[in-house]
């Protein structure tokens, strides 16, 4: 039986999260999604996430699966949207998630996001914020399959990338 940690990444981890990263990117392609593009997230995206200490990955027997960015430092595109949301508290944002080509369809997306949940309420923050593409489909199905409501749209780099945004109480 497998065994799995989750934990902030490492300087160390890199090279395995840009192999997870670009194969996400590759999957985004295939499947005609502008979520990310040649030059974004770029490594140095990932370099700043795990100096930030926002970085985290979820392992499986130590190798690395999954990465994401989970933060509390807030979201200003966000501001948008500011009478849409249902409070102005504070809240844990989810950014850059991908999963390895070998792990994905076996829920470690969802497992990664439960954690980022568990941080939250540790934390006492009770919401959680999310946005993603409308072509990101495995995204919407996991927003949708974990609760999110819909609240918006928001956008990012000079409002020429329009995104849905979501939320929910944890």
């Amino acid at each position: 039986m497998a065994s799995y940690t989750f934990r902030k990444a490492e300087e160390t981890d890199i090279k395995r999260i840009w192999e997870i990263i670009q194969q996400a990117k590759a999957q985004m392609k295939r499947l005609g999604s502008n979520q990310w593009n040649e030059s974004y997230p770029a490594i140095e995206n990932i370099q700043q996430d795990i100096t930030a200490g926002n970085g985290y990955v979820l392992c499986q027997d130590n190798q690395v699966i999954v990465y994401g960015v989970i933060s509390f430092d807030g979201e200003p595109v966000y501001e948008q949207i500011k009478e849409k949301w249902s409070n102005s508290l504070p809240y844990v944002i989810v950014h850059r998630l991908a999963v390895a080509d070998e792990a994905k369809h076996q829920g470690m997306a969802k497992k990664f996001m439960l954690q980022a949940e568990a941080i939250s309420r540790e934390k006492g923050v009770h919401f959680f914020r999310i946005d993603t593409k409308y072509d990101n489909k495995y995204m919407l199905q996991l927003i949708s399959s974990m609760g999110f409501r819909f609240c918006g749209n928001v956008y990012y780099r000079n409002n020429t990338e329009e995104r849905m945004a979501f939320e929910k109480q944890i």
